[in-house]
């Protein structure tokens, strides 16, 4: 494994697909960080520190994936993959301009809008991109791609916060949102080296939208890896849902520390990742996707409940650390099994499927939250995303005993 692992990376580093993706997600990771960063900055203080606001944020970006992850999936399945990825990156920063205009007049209420869209076009965007992958990477690699793809996210955990901060700080929110909008041109730009589509892949009409999705759904049902996969989803998208928008007042009501502390937190997970991204990639082959992800989530569902239960602000971070470790486990064990398990026509489809799973269920306990952590304080919370981990855990198991690949009774979604 030693002597084959550098040249693996090598080999993913050299195709031009997995340069250009990569170069397209630098831009958009820091046009998402400085958003992330500024939009909650800016609406905590234009709201008094409105816990019920700061969960709205999370809202907008995650209830919309909810509305359009279906649709998005369906026509990623219909149209060329790097043109749709093209197009929504252009959308994304054409609707920065109206964002721009309606804080010109003052509307600051316009933030919510810049996050809103990015994350409708989204949805067209990642599965066309999953299915690139799925067409450009040798399987033998799948899952070693996609930790080189989560350690570049991981990189971000640590730069992210910190630009975001620095510009929003020292530019305010209009220059901010303005680099936003820069960043998804560069990512268009990036996104034109990849190869051309190819003329059998996307533009298929000759089957309705709907009964396009219809099959979707009866390909999902009809295999056990990714119908188990979608009940683990709706758990950890219920326990991370209550805990989401409430990391900043952990640091400041929990811990007492300034608000600016959440960037430092944010540094430690992000090196955390690192770290946990290149071991997964070092071990990728000894263990597999579905025993990755659970170990990920459990120790994940642990770390949680002791970072409620803490008062320690060292302690803490020290927790933050192993919640960050173990999360590239768990990305890359939910983007491998759903890559091995899935034919390349029906990639937007069950991601179409199976992220509204998670995304629904972590916007519904996401928009609870705050009213939740008036009632019953962030220590019960915690505990609560805890055990809704484990309760993921569990319902992974029987994964344990199945050999990846494509299972043969999916095919009945093919012909009904």
């Amino acid at each position: 494994m030693t002597a084959n692992q550098p040249a693996s990376a090598f080999s993913l580093l050299s195709n031009r697909f997995v340069q250009a993706i990569l170069m397209s997600t630098l831009f958009l990771q820091i046009g998402i960080w400085v958003r992330n960063i500024a939009v909650l900055l800016y609406v905590k203080k234009m709201t008094n520190d409105d816990a019920f606001a700061v969960s709205l944020i999370s809202v907008a970006e995650f209830a919309p994936i909810f509305v359009f992850s279906f649709i998005g999936g369906t026509f990623a399945d219909r149209w060329r993959p790097k043109k749709t990825m093209v197009w929504c990156d252009i959308l994304s920063a054409l609707s920065i301009l109206a964002v721009l205009f309606a804080m010109e007049n003052g509307t600051w209420h316009a933030v919510f809008f810049a996050t809103l869209i990015s994350a409708i076009l989204s949805q067209f965007s990642q599965p066309a991109g999953m299915k690139l992958f799925k067409l450009h990477v040798p399987e033998h690699l799948v899952q070693t791609g996609m930790s080189l793809y989560q350690t570049l996210f991981a990189v971000f955990m640590i730069f992210g916060p910190v630009v975001g901060t620095f510009i929003y700080q020292s530019y305010g929110i209009e220059t901010a949102i303005g680099v936003m909008g820069a960043a998804f041109l560069l990512s268009a730009v990036s996104l034109a080296f990849l190869p051309r589509d190819r003329d059998d892949v996307g533009e298929q009409q000759n089957s309705r939208v709907v009964e396009d999705i219809k099959a979707g759904f009866r390909y999902v049902w009809s295999s056990k890896i990714l119908r188990t996969l979608g009940g683990g989803f709706i758990a950890a998208g219920l326990g991370l849902g209550l805990i989401q928008p409430m990391g900043i007042f952990l640091i400041t009501e929990r811990l007492g520390k300034p608000e600016d502390y959440l960037q430092w937190f944010l540094l430690v997970n992000g090196i955390a990742m690192i770290i946990g991204g290149v071991l997964a990639m070092s071990f990728s082959s000894k263990l597999s996707p579905q025993k990755l992800l659970a170990l990920g989530m459990t120790v994940d569902s642990l770390a949680m409940i002791a970072m409620g239960l803490s008062k320690d602000y060292w302690f803490t971070l020290g927790l933050q650390f192993i919640s960050g470790f173990a999360l590239p486990c768990i990305q890359i064990g939910i983007n491998t099994l759903i890559l091995q398990n899935t034919k390349e026509s029906f990639i937007g489809r069950v991601n179409g499927i199976l992220t509204p799973m998670f995304m629904g269920s972590m916007v519904v306990t996401m928009m609870l939250s705050g009213l939740m952590k008036n009632a019953i304080t962030l220590v019960p919370m915690y505990i609560i995303a805890g055990l809704f981990f484990l309760l993921g855990v569990a319902i992974l198991l029987p994964l344990f005993k199945l050999q990846s690949g494509i299972e043969p009774v999916a095919e009945k979604a093919l012909a009904e």
